[in-house]
């Protein structure tokens, strides 16, 4: 496995309000969603699934030798000091067309940290092995992705965070508006966001391949 990914990723709670609020005050509740600290895991499309071919440059579904499947995504968060501690790990299935003899296939696939606003802030790849038994068309192996995220950086501005979480008032011309509306309140909250992508480093061939069968 490659180095850590090593990201800032950030935590917006919901501010225990109710026990202070008046009957008919407008919470926020419903209008905040609440988001880890750890960056969420995904596996973003077409990258999820493989197809190797033999010959290379056939695309005939004869020409098909393997398949394979990236599932199973499942994170888990750990505090440790300044930092959280997010192993992703994940299973890659793969079927072969031909079950003659003892294989070993080698794929290659990327760990990525993406920013909500779409910015790639780290990208590591690494390889997962897969072998097939003779007589097997199936083979299935397990990896995993690791992200150290700095929790200094996963904290919003005071202001943005009473900006989100005030109690609305009766009367209150903005009581029903979405806090996130405002631009200001969007741009830092996406740029608070991240995620930890996971899929096959695919070759734009393959890319185009995935995007058109």
């Amino acid at each position: 496995m490659q180095k850590s990914l090593i990201a800032p990723a950030f935590c917006l709670s919901l501010l225990a309000l109710a026990g202070c609020a008046r009957q008919g005050d407008v919470l926020p509740t419903g209008i905040l969603a609440a988001y880890s600290a750890c960056p969420p895991t995904a596996i973003p499309a077409p990258a999820g699934d493989i197809t190797l071919f033999s010959p290379e440059n056939s695309r005939d579904a004869s020409a098909i030798d393997v398949v394979a499947t990236m599932t199973n995504v499942r994170g888990s968060c750990v505090e440790s000091g300044a930092q959280l501690v997010t192993r992703a790990n994940f299973d890659v299935v793969a079927l072969r067309s031909d079950n003659r003899g003892a294989r070993q296939v080698v794929l290659p696939y990327f760990a990525t940290v993406v920013q909500g606003n779409g910015n790639v802030v780290s990208k590591r790849t690494g390889r997962v092995v897969i072998n097939f038994a003779d007589g097997s068309y199936r083979g299935q192996a397990a990896s995993n992705a690791t992200s150290l995220v700095n929790r200094s950086a996963a904290t919003l501005p005071d202001n943005i965070r009473s900006m989100i979480t005030r109690v609305r008032r009766p009367g209150d011309p903005n009581a029903a508006l979405d806090p996130l509306a405002d631009p200001t309140v969007r741009a830092a909250v996406e740029q608070a966001r991240y995620e930890l992508l996971i899929g096959f480093e695919l070759t734009p061939e393959q890319l185009r391949y995935n995007a058109t069968r």
